[in-house]
């Protein structure tokens, strides 16, 4: 979406009838004549009733809310952070979540790699920005050019518990990536789990068990982007009570 001042970039990936790794999605339409069948019994209707024979649309839903583009909240890493009750996906302040963002290259790192201190240092000096706080920092990987492909779960780096409690400390408090999790695929940690690293399962995750922060994951589009940084970011959740996470459109947001 665009206009004379704005200018809107989906960094969205849809929820569909798809199998995401090992969380199928499964989605059931019920078009307008079947809306008019339905809404037409418990008003003693017929469905010829309704205009044209057409009732309204809509879908239910089966899955979990760690699909798609999604804002993953403390309470998803663990019962506590920093000592407290973790914060579930309804308490999070909406500040967090609306902010300047900023992209970082991370396309170096492929399977089986882990994004270090030294990948983001690197990456904010090549384009000249320092971390503030409550920046939204997006890592770029193109993992989302895997969607649909059997090794979208698998392909994509993960992001070091390092790296993670590093932008924490400079106030950060949602970091974004492009790749299916946050963390590399479930096969590679197991594979490095089994080769003797005991802190190989989901470390950036459980290092908002020691500071809290969310993340946002399987987001789209971060080749989109015309600029690292200079934009805004918006990446509200749904109020899910209760939950470990909700869905999230993402979008970028730049002013002319």
């Amino acid at each position: 979406m665009s206009s004379e001042k704005i200018t809107i970039i989906d960094l969205s990936m849809p929820i569909e009838n798809f199998n995401y790794t090992s969380f199928p999605a499964e989605i059931t339409y019920w078009d307008h004549e079947e809306g008019a069948r339905t809404l037409a019994r418990p008003l003693g209707l017929s469905p010829d009733d309704f205009p044209d024979g057409i009732g309204l649309a809509w879908e239910s839903f089966n899955g979990i809310t760690h699909m798609a583009t999604h804002l993953d909240a403390p309470w998803h890493f663990g019962p506590t952070s920093e000592g407290k009750p973790s914060k579930t996906i309804d308490q999070i302040p909406l500040e967090w979540c609306y902010s300047d963002g900023v992209r970082l290259d991370m396309r170096h790192r492929g399977r089986g790699e882990s994004i270090s201190v030294a990948d983001v240092e690197s990456a904010l000096k090549k384009i000249d920005y320092s971390i503030k706080p409550l920046d939204i920092v997006l890592m770029w990987t193109d993992g989302d050019k895997h969607f649909h492909q059997p090794d979208y779960g698998e392909v994509s780096p993960g992001v070091s518990a390092e790296a993670t409690l590093y932008l924490i400390d400079k106030g950060v408090k949602i970091i974004g990536t492009d790749s299916y999790g946050f963390d590399m695929g479930f096969g590679e940690m197991g594979k490095a789990y089994k080769a003797g690293d005991k802190k190989a399962l989901w470390p950036g995750h459980f290092a908002g068990r020691t500071k809290e922060y969310c993340h946002i994951e399987a987001m789209g589009n971060l080749d989109k982007l015309p600029q690292p940084y200079g934009f805004k970011l918006s990446v509200f959740p749904v109020k899910v009570a209760k939950g470990s996470a909700g869905w999230a459109r993402a979008v970028a947001i730049f002013e002319k």
